[in-house]
């Protein structure tokens, strides 16, 4: 299939596949006689891959480690899980820092009247450590 069948297929746009490629995520697709990439179900398979592993947020970085392991099929289960926790601890801490920021943010509207007053705690709150 072509480039737009396979964006079609997978839920990638072409453009990303493109990029995938130039980056080396994705090896160079084959051509056809009119130069047009050809995709079959493998690249089909690793698109969805690539696909679902960003959804789930691991870096192109990591997407490029796991796909590694995935073409590898001697490889210990143990470099995957590896992967996964570290990204999973990544993720932890980023829904602490989220919801500190929401706490903080929570605490700053309730000392907010909300009204037609020029005072506003949201904004002292915010110019407090602006320097």
């Amino acid at each position: 299939m072509n480039i737009g069948a396979a964006a079609a297929a997978t839920g990638v746009s072409a453009k990303m596949i493109r990029h995938y490629e130039a980056i080396g995520l994705l090896p160079p697709a084959s051509r056809r006689d009119n130069s047009y990439r050809a995709y079959g179900q493998h690249e089909i398979h690793e698109l969805r891959f690539i696909s679902r592993a960003r959804k789930l947020g691991f870096s192109i970085e990591q997407i490029g480690e796991l796909l590694a392991l995935w073409r590898d099929r001697n490889r210990p289960s143990r470099d995957v899980q590896e992967i996964a926790a570290s990204h999973l601890a990544d993720l932890h801490a980023r829904i602490a820092e989220l919801q500190a920021m929401a706490d903080t943010l929570k605490a700053l509207m309730r000392t907010c009247h909300g009204d037609d007053r020029p005072e506003c705690p949201i904004l002292d709150g915010l110019g407090a450590n602006a320097n």
